[in-house]
């Protein structure tokens, strides 16, 4: 049988077409870029800039503040947080000041946190407002100390955490430096029903404040004490002994 060369490849051709026919259509869109998480590497220099900028805000010095904030004690009981600050601010720029008050009195503890905008300004402030005068008592100024060492620092917490607080209670001034939390609640048991006693510390240390208070377990006791124990020494000096 003879095949004809030109019939045999239309045939091929026209049987082949309807297969391409079926194919489906195939659609391209432009690949989207895939960005690869940033390594941290020397050769990103971008990542590792960003890491050592967050590197120096966790080692920022922790005592810059301590060392311009100051302690103001033996305030009068009228100063508010303006009024001192604009005391303190004739002797350089102040960030915050800060009055100390009796959570159930609301009457100020006559001391308060004054923080400068430098180390320059505190300094400045100590020098020339400690050991002055404000509406007739004589401040004490000074910048609040380094942190104590753990064993003081458990101490101190301990001893804060064992007072008692109650409305009952008396602020004792002009305490010696050798009284004690345990002496001050001795000496003021032997006039009424003492609930605990503290005897204020410099912000930051061990250092007493010249100052503390004693709860009792009702307000006749806090009379008792005011009229039997102010002005009477205690440790070589007279105490004064008022409400809290």
């Amino acid at each position: 049988m003879t095949i004809n060369n030109t019939a045999f490849l239309r045939v091929s051709f026209r049987t082949q077409k309807p297969l391409i026919s079926h194919l489906p259509k195939l659609h391209f869109h432009p690949l989207k870029p895939q960005i690869a998480p940033l390594k941290f590497t020397h050769s990103n220099p971008r990542r590792f800039n960003a890491v050592a900028e967050d590197t120096s805000v966790a080692t920022a010095d922790p005592s810059s503040v301590a060392a311009r904030r100051l302690y103001v004690g033996n305030i009068p009981r009228t100063v508010t947080n303006d009024e001192l600050q604009k005391i303190v601010e004739e002797h350089g720029a102040v960030e915050k000041a800060e009055v100390m008050y009796d959570k159930y009195s609301g009457r100020s503890r006559r001391f308060a946190f004054v923080t400068m905008k430098t180390v320059e300004d505190a300094n400045a402030a100590v020098e020339k407002l400690n050991g002055t005068e404000i509406g007739g008592r004589e401040i004490k100024v000074n910048i609040t100390e380094k942190p104590l060492a753990t064993l003081d620092l458990a101490f101190l917490q301990a001893e804060e955490s064992q007072f008692v607080d109650s409305p009952h209670k008396v602020y004792v001034g002009n305490l010696a430096k050798t009284v004690t939390t345990d002496s001050l609640k001795s000496f003021f048991a032997e006039k009424g029903k003492v609930l605990s006693a503290k005897v204020s510390r410099v912000p930051g240390t061990s250092k007493s404040s010249g100052y503390g208070f004693v709860t009792f377990s009702s307000e006749e006791d806090v009379e008792a004490a005011i009229s039997s124990l102010n002005n009477v020494v205690l440790d070589g000096q007279k105490i004064r002994v008022n409400k809290a």
